[in-house]
């Protein structure tokens, strides 16, 4: 768990589809995020489309949750007891976890259906101990 330990800033998202081929950058390759784990066991992360403008039609994506985890060394488990979504509330957030060049890689749960499945890596780079 010590290795999570920190406050980490998000440096990369990238996005393939259900064959692997890459799909457009999440957020248009301007995404902002940070996340912090506590050696006590505790988690908060946040993640916005932080472009100025956004393309008329485009929702703003936001991403934000908070909770204690449990990671094995390989997988990340977040249950979260606070969220601006509602429905995240309880949930428990799994996430694949590598760490490579110095970036932790974390791969959430495709999203999507059949081809239509996206699955994203995000790249965080450690900003802090704390």
């Amino acid at each position: 768990m010590t290795e999570l330990v920190g406050t980490w800033r998000l440096v990369r998202a990238v996005s393939r589809d259900a064959a692997g081929n890459a799909l457009p950058a999440p957020y248009d390759g301007q995404g902002l995020g940070r996340i912090v784990f506590t050696g006590d066991g505790r988690m908060a992360v946040m993640m916005i489309d932080a472009r100025k403008d956004l393309p008329a039609g485009t929702k703003r994506e936001y991403s934000g949750y908070c909770g204690t985890y449990s990671y094995d060394g390989k997988q990340l488990v977040t249950h979260v007891d606070c969220a601006p979504d509602q429905s995240r509330i309880g949930s428990d957030q799994p996430r694949g976890v590598r760490f490579e060049n110095g970036l932790m890689i974390l791969r959430p749960p495709a999203r999507g259906e059949g081809a239509s499945q996206e699955q994203r890596e995000l790249s965080w780079e450690k900003i802090s101990d704390i």
